[in-house]
């Protein structure tokens, strides 16, 4: 890696490993951001109708590759009430499949067909724990009566621990951690958890949904957090612990869905991810710990190898678009600029 102190920073290259692609129109629209910075990611399988057999992950796969033939798509399935273990075992034998997502029904975008309680799927988790199949977790309890700002922190104690204590060989993945209960635990967690976290979390707090008024290109779910947790998640981020690594979570959505009485969850930051990292690394003198968090941990933990390229960025302010696309997509820091850029070489 470079000196710290230079203009210029060169890692290997890093992947995603939480990505909404989309399909269609969108889809050719977003995946030549991520595929320019990132060689491999996890593409989320929430799409309509969601991803949930094996032909139907291949032949998205095969979608996915034809727009960019070099990106390699890490598949994963949609758990629902329609996974069997036969689909696990069928999976687990597959090349392309590295994880089982799990969403909670109604928790966020396209979760319709999520699970209500995870004791109902003990029987799937046991048979992924067989076959070492990761299960990626939206981490979010979804009772109406919880304050929305605690179903992080509810999640962890009501059904995550009671899971690992079950399963303490399945591989979890909390997606996108906004606490700092969630940093916590998956720091006191073994090597079999582990935590990604994306730009806008550790950009944004919740003010950030109110800035002069209804901010609907901030809204994500989870939602950003106040400012102490932001911070946890930061030094979370920063600190090197294998625990932690890059995943976007950008979530493409065209304007009007997101500029409308009852607007979509999700942030596009693909156009800027890498660039919005490196800044708040450069921001908490911790450059040094970004290609550990951007490039390292994740292969580790999904038993992949890393990558041999490199890519470089170079501190200087970039101006990000107002909107990209026919399908006007508004992307993370729209109008505004980032202070590293990633090179074309």
């Amino acid at each position: 890696m470079s000196n710290q102190t230079s203009p210029k920073l060169t890692i290997l290259q890093p992947d995603d490993w939480h990505l909404h692609l989309r399909d269609g129109a969108i889809m050719r629209t977003v995946l030549p951001f991520t595929a320019k910075v990132f060689r491999r990611a996890i593409v989320m399988p929430n799409l309509t109708p969601p991803i949930i057999t094996v032909p139907q992950c291949r032949n998205y796969r095969d979608r996915i590759i034809n727009v960019v033939p070099e990106f390699e798509p890490l598949m994963t399935l949609y758990l629902n009430n329609t996974t069997s273990t036969q689909i696990i075992k069928e999976a687990a034998q597959c090349d392309f499949i590295h994880g089982v997502k799990l969403y909670p029904k109604g928790a966020t975008t396209h979760s319709d067909d999520g699970i209500r309680k995870v004791e109902e799927i003990y029987k799937i988790l046991e048979a992924m724990e067989h076959h070492d199949l990761p299960l990626l977790v939206h981490g979010e309890s979804i009772e109406p009566t919880l304050d929305v700002f605690d179903r992080e922190k509810h999640f962890i104690e009501h059904s995550l621990i009671p899971m690992r204590k079950r399963f303490p060989a399945l591989r979890i993945v909390l997606e996108h951690i906004t606490t700092r209960e969630a940093v916590h635990y998956v720091q006191d967690s073994d090597a079999n958890t582990a935590a990604t976290i994306t730009p806008h979390h550790l950009l944004y707090t919740r003010n950030a949904l109110f800035d002069g008024g209804i901010r609907p290109h901030h809204y994500c779910l989870p939602l950003p957090q106040r400012e102490i947790h932001r911070a946890a998640v930061v030094e979370a981020a920063c600190s090197g612990d294998a625990h932690f690594f890059l995943g976007t979570d950008s979530a493409p959505h065209m304007r009007r869905d997101k500029e409308n009485s009852c607007g979509c969850a999700g942030i596009f930051n693909a156009p800027v991810a890498l660039n919005v990292y490196a800044q708040i690394f450069d921001e908490n003198d911790k450059l040094d710990q970004l290609e550990q968090f951007a490039s390292i941990n994740g292969p580790h933990f999904y038993k992949l190898p890393t990558n041999t390229k490199h890519i470089s960025l170079i501190k200087e302010q970039v101006s990000v678009a107002d909107c990209i696309g026919d399908e006007e997509i508004v992307p993370m820091l729209a109008g505004s600029t980032v202070t590293w850029r990633v090179c074309d070489e």
